[in-house]
């Protein structure tokens, strides 16, 4: 179970196999009014899901959506997508990313790393780390794409010089982010995919 200690954001991840591919269950909420994740793209995993309480608000390729309870949203391999909750009531929702990538282990180093430092200012080098290893499957779209390149790059070499990364006890490493926990896909309750 992640929990982000600035938003009140909690989200549970199970990793299950459904027709021989690896699928992650996800289900989670957001107290009212709270930001979920900066905008960001999956590269391999397609994000979908349904409201089972509350409203949805998102932004996807640009476009405003809002999903209020008993509603669903797809966010499309590639597609650049943040949401919050855009209403008065707790959102709860369920989903998956399919095929389930690395998603987990993405989320478990960026929860670790926003929850080591203040509200709205993760500590830069640990972000940038979880951020450079994932890039090839997630980018979180800090600073346009091509200078994000760049930026990353250089303060992930910064950090390494100055020993941010030395041993395993540091924020979002990767010893720490192991993947989410395999079940049995019948585990799952309905209600949480």
């Amino acid at each position: 179970m992640l929990e982000n200690r600035h938003t009140g954001e909690v989200l549970a991840i199970r990793r299950f196999v459904k027709d021989g591919r690896p699928v992650l269950s996800l289900w989670g909420t957001l107290p009212p009014g709270r930001k979920g994740p900066p905008l960001h793209i999956h590269h391999q995993e397609l994000e979908a899901g349904s409201v089972l309480a509350g409203t949805l608000s998102a932004v996807a390729d640009g476009k405003m959506i809002q999903v209020p309870t008993g509603g669903s949203a797809a966010f499309p391999i590639g597609s650049a997508h943040r949401w919050w909750n855009g209403g008065d009531d707790q959102l709860v929702f369920a989903g998956t990313a399919t095929p389930g990538v690395d998603l987990d282990r993405y989320l478990q180093a960026v929860f670790d790393v926003m929850n080591s430092g203040p509200a709205d200012r993760q500590p830069l080098f640990y972000i940038a780390h979880a951020t450079w290893r994932h890039r090839q499957t997630q980018t979180m779209l800090l600073m346009p794409q091509p200078l994000q390149k760049v930026m990353l790059r250089l303060i992930v070499g910064i950090g390494t010089l100055l020993g941010r990364y030395r041993g395993t006890d540091w924020p979002g490493s990767p010893s720490r982010c192991t993947g989410a926990p395999t079940v049995d896909e019948r585990e799952i309750d309905s209600s949480h995919r």
